[in-house]
């Protein structure tokens, strides 16, 4: 059986016109081909050379930045329109000292949603979008507006064009702001993430929480003396939705000798958390778990079993045909990579449960050497659109049946 499928662009297709699974594994790096711009043609007058094409690399370089130089502000009060509004932002860009792209006005341009009372504000650069997150709160027009990353702000993307985060030497004061409130670290919506090993960089705690939503703010607390994690962090999510979605999935994972504690900052340790009991908690706890799971260190002891992560859901796992298909495209990638000895991919419990390990997928080989080859081989590769990490795993855990781990 051949591992290699239609593409989802073509299953989209086809898709009702035959039963393929949309499932496909992809070698690290490759993508589809995109087609390319080409700048205008314009007629030249005699004598005169082409003009380089300047206009056409910049409105595609303004239109690949736009997610990170827009800011979404709420809460404007009906007499708002957009040259107000575009007025005093500017204004208050240069009384902070957040004016970075040269002498001028900070925005460029103005949105604005009557109906439902908010506006787009587009910058003039990133790092003046990434300043202007903090007036968070502050007054226009007589009445405190709110200001977020707009929706489609794509944080991973947004880390290679410049600062995600306000200047802290900013002047708030000067603006009737508190200092030190710069990033959306204050109010009821602060949640404080304890518990958190030592070893976990700032990347990988903010890619966690980042699964359940863009973050507005994020602070690791560290030794003033030698830079290490205290093994602590606050942080408040842009949709505030998520933020007892979030506490209540990550409050009580165990990590090795460690117990997270997550909650809002403001309430006692003993708060209860909010009531969340649903599929969609289960759901993201399942998620959480298994990021956290990949989160730590690789063993440099191969072992015969491999386990596979980021490669199925619970819903695949409980429909029998979908559930022997997947078991037969890892049964047959495996193999590539030495003799197999047994395949297990935990299911959903009959009455719905999520047992343990469901998610994942043992591979057990009949040497190190091929655990080995498959953990290379298999390792960033991507299977159903999702980039599977492949890491070893202990040989009497699997022996026993403790999928866990």
């Amino acid at each position: 059986m051949d591992l290699v499928r239609l593409q989802p662009a073509t299953i989209a297709v086809f898709g009702s016109l035959t039963n393929i699974s949309s499932r496909t594994w992809q070698i690290p790096g490759t993508s589809p081909t995109i087609p390319g711009m080409f700048p205008n043609m314009f007629p030249l007058s005699t004598g005169q050379f082409a003009p380089l094409p300047v206009m056409p690399v910049q409105a595609m370089t303004q239109q690949a930045t736009r997610h990170a130089r827009r800011v979404y502000v709420g809460g404007l009060p009906p007499t708002a329109n957009e040259q107000s509004v575009a007025t005093f932002f500017s204004q208050v860009m240069a009384a902070i000292g957040g004016n970075t792209a040269g002498p001028g006005d900070a925005v460029v341009n103005v949105y604005i949603n009557h109906e439902k009372k908010f506006a787009f504000v587009e910058m003039r650069s990133v790092e003046e979008a990434s300043n202007a997150m903090a007036l968070d709160g502050i007054i226009f027009e007589g009445a405190p507006v709110k200001v977020r990353r707009p929706s489609d702000y794509n944080p991973s993307l947004a880390a290679t064009l410049g600062p995600s985060q306000p200047n802290p030497n900013l002047n708030l004061a000067a603006v009737g702001l508190t200092p030190g409130s710069a990033g959306g670290l204050e109010g009821p919506d602060r949640i404080f993430v304890g518990g958190l090993p030592y070893y976990f960089t700032e990347a990988q705690i903010k890619e966690l929480l980042e699964s359940f939503g863009p973050l507005r703010g994020f602070d690791l607390v560290k030794d003033r003396e030698t830079g290490n994690s205290k093994g602590y962090a606050f942080c408040v999510y842009q949709d505030l939705s998520v933020t007892d979605i979030a506490c209540a999935a990550l409050n009580g994972i165990k990590m090795g000798d460690k117990t997270l504690t997550v909650r809002r900052a403001n309430q006692g340790a003993n708060q209860p958390k909010p009531e969340q009991e649903s599929v969609l908690l289960h759901a993201q706890q399942q998620i959480a778990l298994q990021r956290f799971m990949l989160l730590q260190p690789p063993s440099s002891v191969a072992t015969k079993v491999v386990c596979l992560t980021q490669v199925v859901t619970a819903d695949e796992l409980r429909d029998d045909t979908e559930y022997d298909d997947i078991l037969e495209d890892m049964r047959l990638e495996g193999e590539k990579f030495g003799t197999l000895v047994n395949v297990i991919i935990p299911r959903p419990r009959p009455n719905g449960e999520l047992a343990p390990g469901v998610g994942k997928v043992f591979l057990e080989y009949a040497d190190t050497e091929g655990s080995t080859k498959a953990r290379t081989g298999l390792n960033g590769r991507k299977f159903g659109g999702n980039q599977v990490v492949a890491v070893f795993y202990s040989e009497d855990k699997f022996g026993e049946g403790d999928y866990e781990g």
